[in-house]
């Protein structure tokens, strides 16, 4: 036997004893195993993206299931998918623990009011989360088997369970298992064919294909599965590299946009006794001279501004309308984030929370109302119940914000037309889709968003790298502009124009990008992700019908 031989022999044989100890764990340590496994994943995720680390995860997720299975025979059905849900569950918690634990800095913001909701934030969230996991892990032992098959299986049922979280109950995207790939700019180009869903599912089936190279029971360890994803993860590397070779885009000839990031912090975004303060600082960045617009806003035929913008109703508030409206020079068209207030004939309000358009002339008829809200941020479920226990959302507006609806078209003057998002409306692959399905594409999204929520952790990383995805999968250039990053303008195959981080006080000046051709997966939607579940689905019953 030769020392490579030799070498290989003895950490195949490591590797099957971590397979088996893995498998064969009960109680707390199969509990502590799950729930690291799925925080070193999350380190997979920005602002770190160590993208290899999804290995863990998957890898032990496929031992875990081994280990639902194993009994000797006499572990009934509902014993086994007792214990892949309780493996999942745990493995989830981990994950989004570890991958959301900043939604609590936004309790904080206003801690005395809102301190005592930092457990449900932190804790409370991610366990409700890791039901989806765990439903996952169910579905893939209702397919499981000893054959490397079953990591399609293991694709099948957690990436169905990650589409459902997408989906259900309002729906929460966010940190999906397929942003280990989406948040790398070559791996995520993919998502042009087979959209954030497709990266789940090939992301699952490629980290979890290192479990196949030892299996609980002694049997010698298989190479195929292992070179297979690698070949699989090159070829999409290949795919990106090829796609990003393309020369810089074309630009849409006459505009000039300025992006305005004024990093003010979320307590005095929102107090009305710096109304003024806030206004004067947004005009003076507005007109700040530049190497790109030495003369400010006068070389600039769009200003855009973040979501939440102003601690007032701009459009009741004539005298800001009017300083505005004189700040904007001869040419230039302001776009901003701001609340909106309308009355019915009963004199009842209703307030949206808004992009609106204004000129040299004042407000133009020209908005979007924000349709998808923020439970707990801008709306409460089952208002009646809860705010009789003194539950009420962290924006204070009587009775909190109402949907838009409509069309998801925004046509600004000088400007081609826009697919306009609020905040997190930017992480909704499916969504957006639908609003493309149309036969009038959009030219560019804009994203105005108010990230000063989580002050300086991963979540605007994430939220960024979450928006940067919509631009590959759809061909759309993305303007973003954030309270306190991260601003920036990409063009279609997410390329940055110009990027302003997280935390500092920034004027982005950019042209703006123009799109693509359609790619496939605004052309057909969630086609391709289907296509790869099915795929999924049959692999893992034939290796449950041949093992």
């Amino acid at each position: 036997m030769t020392t490579a031989t030799a070498s290989v022999a003895s950490a195949a044989s490591l590797f099957g004893s971590l397979a088996g100890r893995v498998a064969q764990s009960s109680g707390w340590r199969r509990r502590a195993i799950a729930c690291c496994s799925g925080a070193i994943g999350a380190l997979a995720l920005p602002p770190f993206s160590v993208v290899g680390l999804m290995i863990a995860p998957m890898t032990v997720a496929v031992w875990l299931i081994d280990g639902a299975c194993e009994s000797g025979g006499s572990r009934t059905l509902a014993a086994g998918l007792r214990s892949a849900f309780g493996a999942g569950w745990w493995m989830g918690l981990g994950y989004f623990l570890c991958g959301l634990w900043w939604v609590g800095s936004a309790v904080l913001v206003d801690a005395a009011k809102f301190a005592w909701a930092l457990p449900l934030a932190v804790i409370a969230l991610p366990a409700g989360l890791a039901v989806f996991p765990a439903l996952g892990f169910v579905f893939a032992r209702l397919l499981w088997s000893s054959s490397p098959l079953r990591i399609f299986a293991l694709g099948f049922g957690l990436g169905a369970s990650e589409w459902a979280r997408g989906l259900l109950f309002s729906g929460f995207p966010w940190n999906d298992i397929g942003m280990a790939l989406g948040a790398n700019l070559t791996l995520a180009q993919i998502a042009s064919l087979v959209g954030l869903h497709g990266l789940t599912f090939l992301a699952i089936a490629i980290f979890a294909a290192p479990a196949t190279l030892s299996r609980a029971g002694g049997r010698r360890p298989g190479f195929a599965p292992t070179i297979a994803a690698a070949l699989a993860l090159s070829l999409i590397a290949g795919f990106g590299a090829v796609r990003l070779s393309a020369p810089a885009s074309a630009t849409v000839p006459g505009v000039k946009l300025r992006l305005i990031q004024p990093n003010i912090s979320q307590g005095a975004s929102f107090a009305p006794e710096n109304r003024d303060a806030i206004l004067r600082r947004y005009l003076a960045m507005s007109d700040r001279p530049t190497e790109s617009a030495p003369n400010g806003v006068r070389d600039v035929t769009h200003l855009i501004w973040p979501e939440s913008a102003f601690p007032f109703i701009l459009s009741r508030d004539a005298r800001a309308l009017d300083d505005v409206a004189a700040s904007l020079g001869s040419g230039a068209t302001l776009i901003t984030g701001a609340a909106r207030l309308e009355t019915n004939d009963g004199g009842e309000p209703s307030y949206y929370n808004s992009i609106e358009v204004l000129d040299r002339d004042g407000l133009r008829p020209e908005r979007y109302d924000k349709q998808h809200l923020v439970p707990f941020g801008e709306y409460v479920p089952f208002e009646s119940v809860l705010e009789n226990a003194g539950v009420t959302q962290f924006v204070q507006v009587p009775g909190g914000f109402a949907p838009g609806s409509g069309p998801r078209i925004l046509d600004v003057p000088g400007l081609p037309t826009a697919t306009p998002l609020i905040c997190y409306e930017a992480i909704f692959p499916v969504e957006i889709g639908d609003a493309l399905s149309g036969a009038r594409r959009p030219d560019w999204m804009l994203n105005v968003t108010d990230d000063a929520w989580f002050g300086l952790t991963p979540g605007p990383y994430q939220h960024f790298a979450q928006a940067r995805l919509r631009a590959i999968e759809l061909g759309l250039p993305l303007v973003r502009a954030a309270n306190s990053g991260v601003s920036a303008v990409v063009d279609g195959f997410g390329r940055e124009t110009v990027v302003a981080p997280l935390g500092v006080e920034a004027v982005l000046d950019s042209a703006l990008p123009k799109p693509l051709p359609p790619t496939w997966q605004s052309r057909f939607g969630s086609v391709g992700a289907a296509i790869i579940a099915i795929v999924f689905l049959a692999a893992g019953l034939i290796g449950r019908r041949t093992a």
